[in-house]
């Protein structure tokens, strides 16, 4: 089965926990707290890591406020590595 272009731009919840230095529990207290983006995909979730970092750019995590500079610096990164790679 082929995956659509909308599956491969999205990522598991312990991708993004992975990638953006957050615990698993606390990207799930996320979810169903707080609204960040997700869909459901049969018994998992899958997150767009642009609809993810806008929702916390946005102040919508709350709680997340001390590591809000963490995130920035993890965002800067991640653009940083892409432009390196366009370059390359």
């Amino acid at each position: 089965m082929m995956e659509s272009k909308m599956e491969k731009q999205m990522v598991s919840v312990d991708e993004i926990g992975d990638s953006r230095c957050i615990k698993r529990d606390t990207v799930y207290k996320w979810i169903s707290e707080k609204g960040m983006p997700a869909h459901k995909m049969g018994r998992f979730w899958k997150l767009k890591k642009y609809d993810v970092d806008e929702w916390v750019r946005d102040g919508n995590s709350g709680d997340f406020k001390e590591d809000d500079e963490n995130w920035k610096v993890l965002l800067i990164e991640e653009e940083l590595h892409k432009k390196m790679w366009e370059v390359g």
